[in-house]
């Protein structure tokens, strides 16, 4: 019995490691916000980057469903300088897929706001101070308003631009106000510089509600596009560039498909079988030195932790590990 019992814990955290292994990589750019930027000011009393803010809820998302890898945004940011993409770039799918690419992700996650505000236009909403009141932050009105939020986004193919899938998400709160950043006209609110999308504070404000209930939406629909995103098989073929004890650095990066957390084989060349007739390289005849474990990466170069029984040298191959 006890020994069934190990063959069914092995079993279940062999099947646990390959759904991990499976798990498709995305990376989610920031949203445009450009069509709601005058109501966006309005609302907060200074331009706030919505758009930032709607990608992390969406990554947080994501991250806690399970269905994806998510690369973190600091990768997403370091990229975007090496590369000296402009917020625009990020919304259009042939410069999303090169950077895909350089990321090393299966699909890009862009999307823009379409609407961010009152579903009544003619309620004040202005005000950008943080304060106490019977109408909380913003212009008093006689009217009292809902808050709407609606989302559109694609899924991009870091391979071919293709979009694979597309995804939107519309929320309306439950209450009215007259301020959509009180909490039904009586809250307690803060400066529109401030402001923190993920707190719960915002969460419990009226745009707060929209915004939770639209990015929950699109994040359920973007789950729901996972089967149509075909992973990438990269063949990694680089050489040792340093070897400094237990440290590799490798002259392949993020543009050859080297991702944090590859293992990949040190392998050590002993002949080259060339053909005669092109003088081309047909085979190899190699020894495995032993394996290193990716730590760091950008586009041109990566950084590994060594281990093996034997010593790696500079020229040594670095492959996919089999």
């Amino acid at each position: 019995m006890i020994r069934w019992l190990r063959v069914a814990v092995i079993l279940v955290a062999f099947v646990s490691t390959a759904a991990a292994q499976q798990k498709k990589r995305v990376a989610v750019f920031d949203f445009d916000y450009a069509t709601v930027q005058t109501d966006v000011s309005a609302l907060f009393g200074t331009n706030v980057d919505v758009g930032k803010g709607i990608a992390d809820l969406i990554v947080e998302n994501l991250v806690k469903s399970g269905t994806y890898s998510v690369i973190e945004r600091k990768a997403i940011e370091k990229i975007l300088t090496e590369q000296n993409f402009s917020n625009s770039d990020r919304a259009d799918p042939n410069s999303a897929a090169k950077l895909g690419k350089i990321l090393g992700v299966d699909a890009i996650i862009i999307g823009s706001i379409t609407q961010f505000g009152s579903d009544d236009k003619a309620t004040s909403v202005g005000g950008g101070g943080f304060g106490l009141g019977r109408f909380g932050i913003g212009g008093v009105s006689r009217k009292e308003s809902k808050a709407v939020v609606n989302l559109s986004g694609r899924m991009v193919s870091a391979d071919t631009a293709e979009i694979l899938g597309v995804a939107g998400g519309k929320g309306e709160s439950k209450r009215s106000g007259t301020s959509l950043l009180g909490a039904g006209g009586s809250g307690v609110g803060g400066g529109g510089a401030g402001v923190d999308m993920s707190s719960s504070n915002f969460a419990q404000t009226i745009i707060g509600e929209a915004v939770t209930q639209a990015v929950a939406q699109m994040s359920t629909e973007l789950d729901g596009n996972a089967d149509r995103i075909v992973a990438r098989t990269v063949s990694i073929d680089g050489l040792v560039a340093d070897a400094a004890g237990g440290t590799l650095i490798l002259n392949v990066g993020t543009s050859g498909g080297v991702k944090v957390g590859d293992k990949l084989a040190v392998k050590r060349t002993d002949r080259e079988i060339k053909d005669p007739a092109t003088g081309k390289v047909i085979r190899r005849v190699e020894q495995t030195v032993g394996e290193v474990v990716i730590t760091e990466a950008d586009t041109g170069s990566s950084v590994g932790t060594f281990s093996g029984a034997g010593e790696p040298q500079v020229g040594d191959r670095v492959v996919n590990a089999e």
